[in-house]
């Protein structure tokens, strides 16, 4: 296409014209999604919008290129011919738009000196030893903790809003870790509940007894993990009907007495609730804390700098957790 001249595809029509605002790259990322949903409701779910909204968007963006982009009926979804000739050069756009967000902010830290950690907050008993270990050996790199939630621990460090996240496994595809340290696993129920009192309990036990439902975004791996799902008997696991985001908003809902939460051990010490009880499961497997980082990303200096430490403490091994309370 050359300047000063617009190349027509199928099924534009000459007599409307394109308007004279360029589409967002927001606009053209949602005309991606869908054309891999091919499906508005599916489409609208994965970018945590409403039906109504995202079609409005797809409209929206259909009248600004004065082009029919999608063919909607109540049996399927398609993209016109003018849809699937676009579609490719909007790939593009998106693909340079994020080839130039993520250069800027590389530039940006380069000339900061700085490096952004995400923590889940049940990690909190390592961050201490990890950031000092940093501050010791890079005195001139400032580290930024960020707090992520189920959703963000994987997300933000996928499209690059952080660039290492200290969390607990398991991790998304394209996420590489170090672990740092293992714990064995409770369960959080509500404090009146007829196993609370009890030392300990097994999986089996547990069985019947719902898991807080946790937001759509989160990994299906770590969501099934944190649920002991599937149970080693078989059982199905149920689920409340919760979206559960973060840990307060799950032990929230425990303390209400709607379901239970399966969480490290840490978690009895460091996060006390009134009407919440912990009891150890001894069955289930332990839970690993591990620095990640996105492998396309592994060699940048400030995510090199904080594997370095990362290998450091886990040579040296992570002290009692409970002696770590709050974030440096």
């Amino acid at each position: 296409m050359r300047a000063g001249r617009i190349d027509t595809v199928p099924g534009m029509d000459d007599q409307r014209g394109v308007s004279g605002s360029d589409p967002s790259v927001r606009s053209l990322r949602l005309l991606l999604v869908l054309a891999d949903e091919l499906h508005f409701g599916r489409a609208a779910k994965r970018l945590y919008l409403s039906q109504p909204a995202f079609s409005r968007q797809i409209s929206r963006l259909e009248e600004q290129l004065g082009v029919e982009l999608v063919e909607r009926s109540t049996r399927r979804v398609r993209l016109t011919a003018a849809g699937e000739a676009l579609l490719p050069r909007a790939r593009a756009l998106v693909e340079a738009a994020d080839a130039f967000r993520d250069a800027v902010r590389e530039q940006a830290r380069a000339v900061a000196g700085r490096v952004t950690l995400g923590c889940y907050v049940t990690a909190l008993p390592v961050i201490t030893e990890l950031v000092g270990r940093v501050r010791g050996r890079d005195p001139g790199l400032e580290v930024e903790l960020r707090e992520v939630d189920f959703v963000e621990q994987s997300a933000a460090l996928l499209d690059g809003r952080v660039d290492a996240v200290l969390c607990y496994a398991p991790v998304p595809p394209g996420v590489q870790t170090l672990a740092l340290a293992r714990e064995p696993l409770t369960v959080c129920l509500r404090d009146d509940h007829p196993l609370a009192g009890r030392d300990t309990v097994s999986l089996a036990e547990l069985a019947g007894v719902p898991v807080v439902g946790l937001a759509p975004g989160v990994h299906r791996a770590w969501r099934d993990f944190w649920a002991a799902d599937p149970r080693p008997d078989g059982a199905a696991v149920p689920y409340t009907r919760h979206e559960a985001a973060t840990f307060e908003s799950s032990i929230s809902a425990v303390s209400q007495g709607h379901g239970m939460r399966i969480v490290s051990a840490a978690c009895r010490a460091l996060f006390p609730r009134p009407g919440i009880a912990y009891v150890d499961v001894p069955d289930a497997p332990v839970c690993t804390a591990v620095l990640a980082w996105a492998e396309a990303r592994r060699d940048d200096p400030g995510v090199r700098a904080l594997r370095r430490a990362a290998e450091g403490l886990a040579a040296a091994g992570v002290p009692d957790p409970r002696w770590y309370v709050r974030t440096p």
